[in-house]
């Protein structure tokens, strides 16, 4: 069940009650943790999810795994979604938790794509690229690696693509020969 209006008011009261108590970056770190278990284990994910296994025994399992690694605030925190029968949304409360503590830190997240792993100097050329030609200091990267792409990148941010990759060139020139382009200017 997705609802993504319901996971931001619970991320936006978990990173209300964080900042109030001066806790918004170690709890920040604590969802982090939430993020990378759900990211590793679609069994964690799906427990979750599941109908059959009741909220009690949900909190249970999580409080087991989480056990000395996260803080009070989110504990209690998740305590409440068990208690309201909620926990299902956890993996979106996270992921709305992410997106909002961003946007109050200024992080801009970008996301680029190459057919071969980067090496961290290139990963720094392309972060302090992106600082000089705009405004954003604060960059996130994510690097992403899709040998579809043969050669070049991808790179997106902020809803914005800039693609310079060999796939996308031998697409272009492919619709263009497609269009028979070529035999029009010929004549």
């Amino acid at each position: 069940m997705q609802n993504p209006r319901l996971a931001q008011r619970y991320a936006k009261s978990l990173i209300d009650l964080a900042a109030e108590m001066n806790q918004l970056d170690p709890v920040h770190d604590d969802i982090m943790l939430l993020n990378a278990i759900c990211a590793q284990s679609r069994e964690f994910v799906l427990m979750l999810k599941s109908p059959i296994i009741s909220a009690d025994k949900k909190n249970k399992i999580i409080n087991a795994v989480t056990e000395n690694k996260i803080s009070k605030i989110p504990q209690t925190f998740i305590k409440l979604l068990c208690s309201k029968n909620r926990e299902s949304l956890l993996p979106e409360i996270i992921s709305s938790f992410i997106e909002q503590y961003n946007k109050i830190k200024g992080i801009h997240k970008v996301t680029l794509t190459t057919a071969i792993p980067v090496t961290e100097e290139i990963k720094n050329s392309f972060t302090s690229k992106i600082q000089s030609g705009t405004s954003v200091k604060n960059i996130e990267l994510e690097t992403v690696v899709d040998e579809r792409l043969i050669g070049g990148f991808v790179l997106e941010m902020d809803g914005k693509l800039i693609d310079g990759s060999i796939l996308r060139d031998l697409n272009d020139v492919k619709k263009q020969f497609a269009n028979n382009d070529w035999i029009h200017k010929l004549r």
